[in-house]
């Protein structure tokens, strides 16, 4: 019995295995596409959204995050960077938070694909308290003017301008300049218009103005007094 048992199985083995290979592959023919499923993972730039008005992010997160995706295989080559978004809502962040949790409510994906995993699955960012003040506006002039006249006065229009950033970034003795006003050359006096050029960059300006006037007021040299005669005995 036994032996007759194991000839049934020996006898014509290379076919059987090719027969059942060829069942397999007929099988998986038969099945519908789109329940066949792959799985990719994408890079994609984190965005933040809906920062409050008055709060300043000073520590951005990571720039991007791996998002593992499982989709049915006719669609998974549609899907890239271009058609996958991660978007970080911070409407309700306070600045006491630092770790954010990423989930797949996060993720936007084509329809028919699901999100297997985030990685990171947080990411860590700082915000701060919106602070305004008013800064001195101190104009860059440089050259010289013409032999015999001087520079009598300077002027800027507006002197103070008010400029917003985060708490720790706003400090009040610091002073905004113009960019550089050449007065090379110069015997009249002349109004010219200059760009604002803040202290750092985490600053803006919180007003339209972003030109401001600078008056030069240039005087001719008064000739140096003779010295008098001796007078004659």
């Amino acid at each position: 019995m036994k032996k007759f048992i194991r000839s049934l199985f020996l006898r014509n083995w290379g076919l059987k295995v090719f027969s059942i290979l060829l069942a397999f592959l007929l099988w998986l023919s038969f099945i519908p596409e789109e329940k066949i499923f792959s799985e990719k993972t994408l890079t994609i730039p984190l965005e933040t959204r809906n920062i409050p008005a008055d709060m300043e992010l000073v520590e951005k997160p990571e720039a991007t995050v791996d998002v593992a995706i499982r989709a049915p295989n006719r669609l998974i080559n549609e899907i890239s960077a271009a058609n996958v978004y991660v978007k970080l809502n911070l409407e309700k962040a306070t600045i006491f938070q630092q770790d954010y949790p990423l989930n797949e409510t996060m993720i936007s994906i084509p329809p028919g694909a699901e999100v297997v995993r985030i990685t990171p699955n947080k990411v860590r960012l700082k915000l701060e308290r919106t602070k305004e003040a008013l800064l001195d506006i101190v104009p860059n002039i440089i050259g010289t003017v013409k032999e015999g006249y001087r520079i009598a006065k300077v002027d800027v229009v507006p002197q103070r301008v008010p400029v917003k950033g985060p708490e720790s970034k706003v400090l009040e003795k610091d002073v905004i300049t113009t960019t550089p006003v050449n007065v090379a050359g110069l015997e009249e006096s002349t109004i010219v218009e200059a760009d604002l050029i803040l202290p750092r960059p985490d600053l803006r300006l919180a007003t339209p103005r972003s030109r401001v006037q600078v008056r030069i007021l240039i005087e001719q040299e008064e000739p140096p007094a003779k010295p008098e005669a001796k007078k004659k005995k």
